[in-house]
């Protein structure tokens, strides 16, 4: 069974950064993909980035030049930098990994950002 484990989220103040950790039970080459997903408070969970085997990445719009995902494949573990934080970024971050055409999902880890 493919577990995902995210640590890492905490209470910030606004403009400060963070960084998330999401560690996996297999080797994250294991998955064609990776990602990080937030789901805010009454809202649909939506993309934030992820990143392909080929390491090629991919990030929405309201997050680009903020934040950086990447990957140690020798921790197994993938990685959300997450710069200049905005009380909009408040949300509950999960792990994403797919393989063929089964996904693997993380439990969350809870980003709170305040003024």
């Amino acid at each position: 069974q493919v577990q995902l484990v995210e640590s890492g989220g905490a209470s910030v103040q606004a403009g400060e950064s963070l960084t998330l950790s999401c560690t996996s039970s297999e080797n994250i080459f294991f998955f064609n993909s990776m990602g990080w997903y937030r789901q805010a408070p009454g809202k649909q969970r939506e993309m934030v980035a992820t990143i392909n085997l080929a390491g090629v990445t991919n990030y929405a719009d309201d997050v680009w030049g903020r934040f950086t995902i990447s990957r140690d494949g020798g921790q197994n573990t993938l990685y959300l930098q997450m710069n200049s934080l905005k009380s909009e970024d408040t949300a509950v971050y999960s792990c994403n990994g797919g393989v063929l055409r089964r996904e693997y999902w993380g439990q969350g880890t809870q980003v709170t950002v305040s003024y």
